[in-house]
Order: structure tokens, then sequence, then C-alpha cells
């Protein structure tokens, strides 16, 4: 596939993909128009890089929909000056979408071989301001506080650390419940505490460690 082609698969992507699910926020198909996604993919699957499909990424790991990132992007309402907190790095491209978007992003992810490839993935887009870290979501901590967090993988409950590193008036996206049917959420932090914005209905593999507990049957 030539360059013209991508250019033209990720318009079409915009247009008859993300558009039609209500992703209507300028700022957001702007970013989604010009980040070449197909720079995130691995060879393999780059001709299904605009495709509306989930991608393997490895480790049992999945690339999100582009609806769903659109969806995302949306939602979390970001402004120039915010700082964002992305739980899950994956491939780096939603990293680089919310690096676009923000001031200033801290992305985490477990397995350190996706934090290398997601790390030359963003010099490659020139997009210096997003840190990609190897870390555990659940075990991490900071005294940091952000305006915006970003959770790219399910979890059965949402983590209580996940709610204190949001300052007042942040948000937080987050896909919970269990499969087949969950649940994308909006969680807005002021000062009577959480309000939660149901958005829509999907399924995503559970971020490690934050599945259900299993049910005992006696």
């Amino acid at each position: 596939m030539s360059t013209m082609d991508y250019t033209k698969a990720r318009e079409t992507m915009v247009e008859q993909q993300v558009r039609p699910w209500d992703v209507l926020d300028v700022r957001v198909l702007d970013v989604l128009v010009r980040l070449p996604r197909e720079a995130f993919v691995s060879e393999t699957h780059r001709a299904l890089a605009y495709a509306d499909i989930e991608l393997p990424l490895g480790h049992g790991e999945r690339m999100m929909k582009p609806v769903v990132e659109g969806r995302a992007l949306q939602a979390l309402e970001l402004q120039a000056g915010d700082e964002v907190l992305e739980i899950g790095t994956g491939s780096g491209f939603l990293s680089a979408c919310l690096g676009m978007l923000a001031r200033d992003v801290v992305s985490l992810e477990q397995h350190a071989d996706f934090v290398d490839l997601a790390r030359a993935r963003l010099q490659e887009q020139g997009i210096a301001n997003v840190a990609v870290e190897v870390a555990d979501a659940l075990a991490w901590d900071t005294e940091r506080r952000f305006d915006a967090i970003c959770v790219t993988g399910a979890v059965a409950a949402v983590p209580s650390r996940f709610l204190q590193w949001l300052r007042p008036g942040g948000r937080m996206f987050v896909v919970r419940g269990n499969p087949p049917v969950m649940d994308a959420a909006l969680l807005r932090r002021d000062v009577n505490g959480t309000r939660t914005e149901s958005l829509f209905e999907t399924d995503l593999p559970y971020l490690a460690g934050a599945a259900p507990v299993p049910a005992f049957v006696f």
C-alpha cells in the first residue's frame, strides 16, 4: 500500500467509522486524520491499521478499535494545558493522540518491549511530551495529580487509587464490568465526590490484575 492509500484510508476511517459513532469534536477528528495509525501497528497488520477491528499487539493485548479510541478522546474533553495519565500504553497510538491534544502525558505500561516500541514510534512522529514508563498501575504510585486519566484496559471495578490521581474537576475514561458487555464510562471528580456517566457498551481485555476475582462454587 502506498502512502497515498494510507492517507485515503485514514480519511475514510474518520468519515465512515469514527464520525458516525458520534465523535464530532473537531480537535479529536483532526488528530485522527493527521496521525499515521499505520506507524503504530506491526508490519504484519499494517494493511488493517484503519479497519474497524481490534488488532493483536502480543502478550494477549489488543489495540482498541478506532471508534473506541475516538470516543475515549472526545469524552476526556482535553484542553491544551492538561496533564494526562494513560494506564496501558499498548501500541503507543493513543498515547500519541493524547500528546497532540494535551500539554503533557505520562503513560504506564508493564511490558518492557511495548515501552521500547512506543518510545521509538513517538520519537519518529516528533511527539516529545509523552513519557512512557515500565510500571504496573496497580502497584505504581505518585504524588502527582492529573486533569485526565485514560485507562485502556478494562477493570472489574475502578481501583480507588486511580481516582486519587485525579485533580478536582478531573475526568477519567474507563471500561468496567464483565464481558461480553462492558460499560465504557466517564468519571468526573468534583467537590461532592465522583460522578459517573455511562457512554457506550463495549468489550476490552482486562488490565493485568484487574479482572474479577473468580467466584468459588461449593
